[in-house]
């Protein structure tokens, strides 16, 4: 069954982008209907296939990097869901889940089956720790991808081009404040996943080193958005700065949740 899910997933995520693509670009009125129930389908085979993989190997399913990616694609989902349910803007969907699909496509490429995993790894605390910092990363994302139409949008209006991204994406005033709030929440969330990261690892690992490179990149991360979140509320920080700044968070997430993870992390690296 973790297999079927394996080979599954990618292909209903791309399903998903494309309705989201056709509801988008081609103004078709099937897709429009569609891509909601879809995303809401979506979702629970993938919350389905995640307690599958932790039942099975009783243990939560984030101890690699592709198990990581494939809670991040649910945990971009059902973030955006949640964003969609209560903005009541259903246009930016195709920008954000395909993050997600790309998220899932390379988890189920090339994630390997975990049966044993060390005891430190079942702590309520690492539980604690990885759910907010899951639900951080996935603000991350979200806060790029809003970043990005926002830039788009911004080219477009100043080049005078009046084309589909114009018309269907929300306003300049609407994305940043989408923006914000993801910026807002991801900062939240990161500052939750470092209390209880620091609290797991003194009571998991003896004499731990603050100077892991993975520690130094999520504090690098966290002052970015601290900073973000200070910037536009104390000095009223606005428009092409901000979103500048949230893209380069998400590239830097990207880099230390792979590059930094994978090759120079010595405590996030458990295999």
């Amino acid at each position: 069954m973790i297999n079927a899910f394996n080979y599954t997933l990618p292909i209903i995520y791309f399903a998903l982008v494309w309705t989201y693509g056709k509801a988008f670009f081609a103004d078709k009125l099937w897709a429009k209907r569609a891509k909601t129930p879809i995303l809401i389908g979506t979702i629970a085979l993938h919350l389905l296939s995640l307690a599958v993989r932790a039942i099975t190997f009783r243990h939560p399913p984030v101890t690699t990097i592709f198990e990581i990616f494939t809670a991040l694609a649910c945990s971009v989902a059902v973030t955006y869901y949640v964003i969609e349910l209560y903005s009541k803007h259903k246009e930016t969907g195709y920008f954000i889940l395909n993050i997600a699909f790309f998220f899932q496509l390379a988890s189920s490429i090339f994630i390997k089956d975990t049966p044993e995993v060390p005891e430190i790894l079942r702590s309520p605390f690492f539980g604690t720790h990885v759910s907010s910092a899951l639900l951080g990363y996935a603000a991350i994302t979200i806060a790029g991808a809003y970043g990005l139409m926002y830039l788009m949008l911004y080219h477009e209006m100043k080049a005078t081009r009046f084309g589909v991204i114009y018309k269907k994406l929300p306003t300049l005033e609407t994305l940043e404040r989408m923006t914000f709030t993801s910026v807002t929440l991801a900062f939240s969330l990161l500052s939750i996943a470092i209390f209880f990261g620091f609290v797991w690892l003194n009571r998991a690992i003896a004499n731990p080193n603050y100077f892991d490179p993975k520690f130094i990149g999520t504090i690098v991360i966290w002052a970015i958005y601290g900073f973000i979140v200070i910037a536009k509320t104390l000095s009223g920080w606005r428009g092409r700065k901000v979103m500048i700044l949230s893209i380069v968070g998400f590239l830097i997430s990207i880099f230390s949740m792979t590059i930094i993870n994978i090759f120079f992390s010595r405590f996030h690296k458990f295999y």
